[in-house]
């Protein structure tokens, strides 16, 4: 292990998701494990500029693997994006003797860590905490399996209220840039069609499925509507179309909005954060930066930040088509 890192901060960047406090937990116990300091940093990359820093051993982690959100807290920081805010990072870094840190985030949290390594030097890694599930190099992200339990949960009980009055219901579900959560979610609670960016279905396949539900004797349907799908201008606009089309429907709209992102963490997720903060703190001490961690095959792996932000992991076509199958 490399002797030169004594001191290893750890924050939280971007949107919150279920699991980050499972990750701060890890990271925190790994170095008291490992005989290393730790220090939080408070409000992801703004603390930093700020020095907003708390040294934290084992006990100060205690009882948070089950909260959700973190207790870090989270902020955006325009002034990272100057060199002049940069700076000022690396100098509270300095001045508190941190000699390297975690970053619990998404894209664009890894695209601050990876300029500021580019500029100092200064040895970063990442953990992936965004229920979108969208980041290339890990199959999973922190939260993205609580989130989908969350709307799994909230779905099914929209459709004791829509088969009780025989609605139609159009439920939206986050994922601006891509569907994960409503492919998954949508199979998961036995949607009749599933609306998705990477697939622009068109009004006209949505009528006729929906014309198909309605003869096949359903007297009442549910149809996911990721916020980025390109069917319509927004999900409130798909109602009025149907609506004008299908008279035959009583519609109705549910956004689920930020509910999405809060709840007590599932097993699975925070398994994961456990495993993927022990990953972090090992893999600097071992001298290496500038990686993400991920899980591949149930394995995790390291990927280069660089390669991390290129672009969005691609939707399961696999379950796209069992999808179709499942609405027959």
């Amino acid at each position: 292990m490399a002797s030169e890192i004594k001191k290893i901060g750890v924050f939280t960047s971007g949107g919150d998701s279920p699991g980050m406090n499972a990750a701060i937990r890890s990271v925190v116990r790994t170095c008291a494990y490992l005989k290393i300091e730790c220090v939080g940093i408070y409000r992801g990359y703004q603390g930093m500029i700020e020095g907003d820093f708390k040294t934290l051993d084992a006990r100060s982690v205690n009882n948070i693997i089950n909260k959700g959100g973190t207790i870090l807290k989270s902020a955006r920081c325009e002034d990272f994006r100057t060199k002049e805010g940069r700076q000022k990072a690396y100098d509270q870094l300095i001045k508190e003797g941190i000699d390297a840190f975690v970053v619990i985030g998404g894209n664009g949290s890894f695209s601050g860590a990876l300029l500021f390594n580019e500029e100092y030097g200064f040895p970063v890694m990442g953990i992936p905490g965004t229920i979108d599930n969208d980041i290339l190099g890990s199959s999973y992200t922190l939260g993205f399996d609580t989130a989908i339990n969350t709307v799994v949960d909230a779905i099914d009980k929209i459709r004791d209220t829509a088969s009780s009055h025989n609605r139609l219901f159009f439920v939206e579900v986050m994922g601006r840039d891509v569907g994960h959560i409503a492919l998954n979610a949508g199979v998961g609670a036995g949607a009749e069609e599933i609306l998705i960016p990477e697939q622009n279905l068109g009004l006209e396949r949505l009528l006729e499925s929906l014309k198909r539900s309605k003869a096949s004797g359903k007297s009442s349907s549910i149809v996911i509507v990721a916020e980025g799908d390109k069917t319509g201008k927004n999900v409130f606009e798909l109602k009025e179309y149907v609506e004008e089309h299908l008279p035959i429907y009583d519609v109705r709209v549910s956004v689920l909005g930020h509910m999405q992102r809060g709840g007590s963490p599932t097993c699975f997720d925070r398994v994961l954060a456990s495993r993927m903060g022990v990953k972090a703190v090992e893999s600097l001490l071992e001298g290496k930066s500038n990686l993400m961690v991920g899980i591949r095959d149930t394995k995790l792996v390291l990927t280069p930040l660089a390669e991390a932000i290129k672009a969005h992991t691609e939707i399961d076509e696999e379950l796209i088509r069992v999808s179709d199958i499942m609405t027959t």
